[in-house]
């Protein structure tokens, strides 16, 4: 079993980049989910209430991200300009984040229809990850998704019309032997670093919406078909979270091994 994709976020709720290499850290992939949009009081404002922003590309570049969207002159946010502290809360967490360019919330607000800010997590994060020591960047709850090639294409096969790896934005990505292996693994390693699985994904209305265009699907899939196929006591699951155990960079066709399982036999 290999790792055959990975995917970074820089900010959450937009495009992603595909990319070969990557450092892995605590926090995630580096740059992943490090910029946020959120409304004057820091709420955050993502792709679930605003869908077309998956037609948002952004381009990583040093000091910053560069901004593309249709038919609008992109713009550049510099990480050294956000430097003002201001509140952030992602789902239940409020913690501080950075502020700067009123250029960029402008440009942003446009896109958004309504005003609102953008924000940067920081040279160093604010956000407590669960109970412990580390620390949490933009993501929605656990530093890293793995979907599990098979379990996609098992997926599919229930599906008149399939859907694509970025539906599910993952930062990991496994060419599993069987659907579904992946929801009784512990502990494993990809190349240099190993992760902990810290539970099944819960899955909500933006696996609707189509990447490239930013249109949800009529008919609500692939979220219905998970419903009737992917039920759990935790919700409607697809993929797996984890945390690193330690730190390393992650290539493309580095070797997936299983440490531990929930179950032995």
């Amino acid at each position: 079993m290999q790792l055959t994709s990975l995917f970074v976020h820089p900010l959450k709720s937009t495009r992603g980049i595909a990319t070969t290499r990557a450092y892995a850290g605590k926090l995630g992939l580096l740059h992943d989910r490090e910029w946020l949009i959120v409304s004057p009081d820091g709420k955050q404002i993502t792709a679930r209430t605003h869908p077309h922003l998956l037609r948002l590309k952004v381009e990583l570049l040093p000091g910053g991200i560069l901004l593309h969207y249709p038919d609008k002159p992109p713009i550049f946010a510099m990480a050294t300009v956000y430097t003002h502290p201001h509140p952030a809360q992602v789902w239940k967490d409020s913690f501080a984040a950075c502020h700067g360019d009123a250029r960029v919330d402008a440009w942003l607000s446009d896109i958004v229809g309504a005003d609102c800010r953008l924000l940067w997590l920081g040279a160093e994060s604010q956000r407590p990850y669960l109970d412990d020591s580390d620390k949490m960047s933009f993501a929605d709850g656990h530093p890293y998704l793995l979907v599990n090639q098979a379990s996609l294409d098992a997926l599919n096969r229930e599906l008149q019309h399939p859907v694509s790896l970025r539906h599910f934005r993952p930062n990991l990505v496994v060419d599993g032997d069987y659907p579904w292996i992946e929801d009784e693994w512990q502990r494993i390693r990809i190349g240099e670093v190993e992760f902990e699985i810290t539970g099944p994904c819960t899955r909500c209305v933006l696996t609707t919406v189509d990447p490239q265009s930013g249109e949800k699907d009529p008919g609500g899939e692939p979220l219905q078909t998970l419903v009737r196929t992917r039920r759990r006591e935790e919700g409607v699951c697809f993929g797996v979270n984890l945390r690193a155990c330690n730190e390393g960079i992650l290539t493309l066709g580095d070797s997936v091994e299983i440490l531990s399982e929930r179950y032995s036999f």
